[in-house]
């Protein structure tokens, strides 16, 4: 049974999107779930986030599987960054690892995203999934590109998933679970 944590985004909480429907599938599935509250907008930086996490440290192990979102990706690379924190999987929807060039976002996500120690990440991770949009409003095609790239994985590109958010439909999320389900 993996250990397994949705990290939400800028702006948003465990309670909205696609996570609490996932939480409940999986749970179905008898895996145990957590979806932690970061601080955000007010007091979001890496450094309160990685405070919460650490609260978790003795979930997090070799069969731990993070499932990102937005700001959620960056994250989660920034925890894989060091050294021997080993995970099973690691899937990263809308994510990003640079700028994304939006001035309302800028200053609030800027401790995320750094030069990061990809071969650190990737000896920490061996299974990454990337979900990115063709019409993402916030994280432009080529963000997933550039992610993917680092990975040295294909990403999976949805028609009009929008921020993957429930502004574009999104209260529930198939084939991330599909996906998910198919490495636990």
């Amino acid at each position: 049974m993996a250990n397994i944590f949705i990290i939400h985004g800028a702006y948003g909480s465990p309670e909205e999107n696609w996570f609490q429907w996932l939480k409940i599938e999986l749970e179905k599935n008898g895996q145990k779930v957590y979806t932690p509250k970061f601080p955000t907008p007010e007091n979001q930086s890496l450094a309160q986030w990685l405070e919460v996490i650490e609260g978790y440290g003795s979930e997090i192990n070799a069969e731990t599987i993070f499932i990102g979102h937005s700001v959620g990706v960056p994250f989660i690379l920034n925890i894989l960054s060091k050294k021997n924190y080993p995970i099973k999987a690691a899937y990263f929807v809308a994510g990003f690892v640079s700028d994304l060039n939006i001035d309302s976002i800028r200053e609030i996500n800027s401790s995320f995203v750094k030069n990061f120690n990809w071969t650190q990440i990737k000896e920490n991770c061996k299974n990454f999934i990337i979900f990115n949009s063709d019409n993402d409003p916030y994280v432009p095609i080529a963000k997933a590109g550039e992610l993917a790239e680092h990975l040295s994985v294909t990403p999976i590109i949805i028609a009009g998933a929008g921020h993957f958010n429930e502004v574009a439909g999104y209260t529930k999320f198939d084939l991330l679970l599909q996906k998910v389900k198919e490495l636990i």
